[in-house]
């Protein structure tokens, strides 16, 4: 199809804006999907996105439509996640298109993610063409947010398409703007091939699968092609487009979305933002915007059982295959034994992660309290990177502790202002400014510790403002703060999955919190087990697991009390010896007592 009548689009939204279902109305719409074949949510394919309402896999589709014009357009959609964890990932999407849908819920208006990936969109320099979605609901206010949207991207508020995409109101309107405002591709056909990849996954008969956007020129199945930033050549198994099943095609014009099954082993070999071109004419030029994804939370994952490790490992393996975001590397701990320290975007996609693992691959696993990388300057001047606190140096080697900042947009109704102020003040947040993008509400931006923000802050946000708060954070700088390293000791031996890295003001109160949970949540044993928390060299707060007493007494029925004595002796000295050898177990919910120290 020549490139006057291709247009690429997609879809940004905040989470549970209607996204999804807008995108399952316009494949209905166009006679993608029969009716037969419809369910909700039809490009999340995973379970995991369907309960949680989330996209989490960016996915694409071609959809054949006939305008008022009479002529049939070729329109592809881009679904991108709209957490903030997958940001990269909408980045790279937004790289492949023209023209993007803005869907705003009616009811609850504008959010930090819509606004966020809005930047983004305005950044790539996109059309954007406005919608508000939910007119339906009860609770709807489509001319005040349109408004809002209005005075928000320079438009005229009539402009802002009103639309339910759960009963269909208003969807055709949206595929004939589509149509007359979203400019056509401007790639040259004349030019060497340049694809652009925005994302993959792995399949197991076609090796990886890249979904490509053909920037200029064009390829052909025989074609031998060559990645430029992994500097990987191969000749692809199929190519093809997605309708919305993936559908083999001799060939891929430009302008067009599809993609290249490379035969490649490991996501890795073909990463997001890479450029793909043909081996024969070598091509200089790479296209904007490829980075590697960095991890920014780190956390342990442990086999409860033993033996099952290799199982764990095999599972890891094949979700990395999927998911090239995901680092792992093997760590001992001494009290897990064998486990993996994995990398990831941010505690959702460490959710999600840990909830693949034991649904699909049916593992009993112990996830320890996340961290985040610190830089340590030694005092011989080296630089080094730790993500477990358990690798901290000793603290007479360090000059001293770097830790990641983010700058933070917080977007809320301000009869929320001062709760929201006083959460980012107690976790060490820095005041910049404000903006206020409607009447009624308010963008704070804050600097904050990433250590302060990965546990439980999104949650603490959302029950102070009842759930109308949004939230949006990049990595800004490593900054150096006076930071120590907080042990806990059960039975006078370390725990090294229950360290953390605190700030020294906060070390007291910390270790006493956890101190204090930690005694609730181990269980008694037949000695007394002390639990000690220590920072800086120093014994800063104890407990003590009461013994469990077995009753030796039960079988005297009254005679003479040195018998009693006697057996009292005995299990004294038994007791004894059991402290030297004993082990504590410590329950999962040990390690996640960490988590929830500042629900206190």
């Amino acid at each position: 199809m020549s490139q006057e009548h291709i247009r690429n689009f997609c879809i940004i939204a905040h989470i549970d804006h209607g996204k999804s279902t807008l995108a399952d109305r316009l494949l209905q719409l166009t006679g993608t999907i029969s009716d037969r074949d419809m369910q909700a949510q039809v490009l999340d394919s995973m379970d995991l996105e369907r309960e949680k309402g989330v996209t989490i896999k960016a996915s694409a589709v071609r959809m054949a439509y006939t305008a008022k014009d009479g002529k049939t357009y070729e329109l592809n959609l881009i679904d991108t996640p709209g957490h903030v964890d997958f940001g990269y990932e909408v980045s790279r999407a937004l790289m492949a298109c023209e023209g993007a849908l803005l869907i705003v819920d009616a009811s609850q208006g504008m959010e930090a993610q819509t606004l966020a990936n809005l930047y983004l969109a305005l950044e790539a320099d996109l059309e954007i063409i406005p919608v508000i979605n939910k007119i339906d609901l009860p609770a709807a206010r489509p001319d005040e947010i349109a408004e809002e949207i209005a005075a928000l991207i320079g438009v005229d508020a009539l402009d802002v398409l009103q639309i339910s995409a759960k009963d269909g109101t208003g969807v055709a309107d949206v595929l004939e703007t589509i149509v007359q405002r979203v400019p056509p591709p401007s790639g040259r056909e004349d030019a060497p091939l340049r694809a652009l990849v925005f994302d993959s996954h792995y399949d197991s008969y076609k090796g990886v699968v890249a979904y490509v956007r053909v920037v200029d020129g064009g390829l052909q199945h025989t074609d031998e092609l060559h990645q430029l930033a992994t500097n990987v050549g191969f000749k692809p198994v199929e190519i093809g487009v997605f309708a919305p099943a993936m559908k083999p095609t001799k060939s891929l014009a430009t302008g067009e979305v599809g993609y290249i099954a490379t035969g490649l082993k490991t996501v890795a070999e073909s990463r997001v933002g890479d450029t793909i071109t043909s081996k024969a004419k070598e091509l200089a030029l790479p296209l904007p915007g490829y980075r590697e994804p960095k991890p920014m939370v780190f956390a342990g994952i442990y086999p409860v059982e033993g033996e099952e490790y290799g199982e764990l490992k095999e599972a890891l393996e094949k979700l990395q295959l999927n998911d090239a975001s995901l680092v792992y590397q093997p760590e001992t701990s001494q009290a897990l034994n064998f486990g993996f320290r994995c990398g990831f975007l941010g505690m959702f996609h460490m959710e999600i992660i840990q909830e693949r693992l034991e649904r699909e691959y049916d593992l009993d696993i112990i996830v320890t309290a996340p961290s985040v990388e610190y830089e340590i300057l030694m005092k011989t001047d080296e630089v080094i990177t730790i993500e477990s606190p358990a690798k901290l140096p000793p603290e007479g080697d360090i000059a001293e502790i770097r830790e990641p900042w983010m700058t933070l947009q917080i977007y809320t109704p301000t009869e929320f202002y001062g709760p929201v102020m006083e959460l980012v003040t107690k976790r060490r947040g820095i005041y910049q400014n404000e903006e206020y993008p409607s009447t009624n509400r308010v963008q704070l931006n804050y600097e904050i510790p990433l250590s302060e923000l990965i546990i439980d802050f999104f949650d603490a946000l959302k029950s102070r403002t009842r759930g109308y708060a949004s939230m949006d954070y990049h990595f800004k700088e490593y900054r150096a703060e006076n930071l120590t390293k907080l042990e806990v000791l059960v039975n006078q031996e370390p725990v090294d999955a229950l360290a953390a890295i605190v700030h020294k003001e906060h070390a007291f109160h910390k270790g006493q919190a956890l101190v204090t949970k930690l005694k609730d949540l181990i269980p008694r044993q037949l000695f007394v087990v002390p639990i000690q928390a220590s920072a800086s060299g120093r014994i800063i707060s104890r407990a003590n697991v009461k013994a469990v007493r077995k009753d030796v007494l039960a079988k005297c029925y009254g005679g003479d009390i040195t018998r009693k004595k006697k057996l009292l002796e005995k299990q004294k000295k038994g007791k004894k010896r059991m402290k030297m050898i004993g082990s504590v177990e410590i329950p999962q919910e040990a390690f996640l007592a960490v988590l929830r120290l500042d629900d206190e």
